[in-house]
């Protein structure tokens, strides 16, 4: 047979049972608090300042000759744990490089910023910006196509 035991709640002290010191002690963390320097950013008036290494948008690189350095390799959309790039490769017209992305295309939303497709990519066509608002009224505006990241 199991025994039960049998707990009884404590026993408040008057301290614990009364509220008004309780108050008091809320009113003097919040004067405290009073002071010091505000964290709030009155975002449309004031921009806020990322803190370098902050990833934001993706932006697709050109190289020298104002060519898109991707050559459609795949390995930022394999990285990518959201599986938010989307890229078809084509044959390339220049003669440095086998393929170029006939379509490459980065679902916004889907996207959690962690950079592993920048770390990925071998040609460092792929970076994260510091631009962080970016804003549509439909989420298929949201899904950034070549010509928009770069």
């Amino acid at each position: 047979m199991i025994k039960v035991k049998k707990l009884t709640a404590p026993d408040l002290n008057w301290s614990e049972k009364a509220y008004l010191p309780n108050i008091f002690k809320g009113m003097g963390i919040t004067l405290r608090h009073m002071p010091k320097k505000k964290f709030t950013v009155q975002y449309p008036e004031e921009k806020w300042v990322p803190r370098p290494g902050y990833r934001g948008a993706h932006r697709l690189n050109k190289d020298e000759q104002g060519r898109i350095k991707c050559v459609a390799c795949e390995m930022c959309s394999a990285a990518c744990p959201s599986n938010c790039i989307h890229i078809i490769g084509g044959v390339s017209p220049w003669d440095d490089r086998e393929k170029y992305p006939v379509v490459f295309e980065i679902d916004m939303l889907r996207c959690i910023y962690c950079g592993m497709c920048e770390e990925a990519c071998p040609r460092e066509a792929i970076e994260l910006t510091q631009i962080y608002d970016f804003a549509a009224y439909s989420r298929e505006e949201l899904v950034w196509d070549k010509e928009k990241l770069l």
